[in-house]
């Protein structure tokens, strides 16, 4: 059974981790915060944006844009996949990472050849270990998210895209719900539909004249539209890990405040053992001088009675 002295250590031992878990709890509160400012605004420019390649496709009945061309295998053509896998940095995220990665096996599982791009040191390193190959000079951190950041990673995935490398592009992520547990995704990236982009005719369509033509103003565009996208669902699994972490840590300070109460409660329990073993003892001792005084008192009063 641990002494005082042990029970004691092991307090301030889980007192300072603790400290550890609330501090965490506290910057990831921050850096969630920090991260849903950001977005909010870029979300009109992006809204904007999609709305009008909508208002765009209304002047063109029909498009050959590569970005919309769908593969067929029926053709005899094989389609190479490739799935943009978001991951965090770092663990202490509860089944944020777990859950993603397993949405990622499941689909390689069906398309065992998939180009696989993975934002976030985590899931590079799970993959690395598993001996599962992936896109090597992809690397990028899956902090502080920003729209140049995601541009980057757009231009990087659609030249995969346009050297036909990949035919099809899936982007896994783990959307933030404000308030209720997040829902990891699984959405196509590319190729497009034109049911994305789908909006109400409102009367008479106005006219409007491209330069040079409605297709190349659509490649033109869909490059923002698609960087946009990236760097929304960057910033809905960002949200989402601080969101995990700041549970795992809370859940973390609480499971410290039951083994503090317990603690405490044994280093008192030993502590007062201690008292009174030692009031014990001393009552003891008292109980003995006195006796021992009694006996000497007898002898000295039978000596002197002769």
């Amino acid at each position: 059974m641990p002494d005082g002295a042990e029970i004691k250590a092991r307090i301030e031992s889980v007192a300072e981790t603790k400290k550890v878990t609330d501090a965490m709890y506290m910057i990831s509160s921050v850096k969630m915060r920090k991260a849903k400012r950001e977005v909010e605004k870029t979300t009109p420019y992006f809204k904007a944006l999609k709305e009008e390649i909508g208002e765009l496709f209304l002047h063109i009945p029909e498009t050959s844009n590569r970005y919309f061309k769908v593969p067929d295998p029926k053709a005899g053509e094989h389609i190479r996949h490739g799935i943009l896998l978001v991951t965090s940095d770092k663990g202490l995220v509860g089944s944020y990472n777990r859950t993603a990665i397993s949405v990622c096996e499941n689909y390689i599982s069906h398309h065992p050849e998939t180009v696989i791009f993975i934002v976030g040191e985590y899931g590079r390193q799970y993959f690395r270990s598993c001996g599962i190959p992936y896109v090597e000079d992809f690397r990028y951190s899956a902090a502080l998210p920003t729209v140049w950041k995601a541009h980057k990673m757009c231009a990087d995935i659609l030249d995969y895209f346009h050297d036909g490398r990949v035919d099809e592009i899936n982007i896994i992520y783990t959307d933030y719900i404000n308030g209720r547990p997040s829902e990891c995704k699984r959405n196509v990236l590319l190729p497009l539909t034109r049911s994305r982009f789908a909006v109400e005719k409102n009367g008479e369509i106005p006219e409007k004249q491209f330069y040079p033509d409605p297709d190349t103003v659509l490649a033109g565009i869909i490059p923002s539209y698609l960087t946009g996208f990236i760097y929304s669902s960057l910033v809905d699994s960002y949200c989402s890990e601080q969101q995990a972490r700041m549970t795992a840590m809370s859940a973390a300070s609480t499971n410290a405040d039951d083994m503090l109460k317990e603690l405490r409660l044994r280093y008192n329990s030993i502590r007062q053992a201690a008292i009174t073993r030692e009031m014990t003892e001393i009552a003891a001792g008292a109980r003995a001088l006195k006796h021992k005084k009694k006996t000497e008192n007898r002898t000295e009063g039978g000596t002197f009675g002769k």
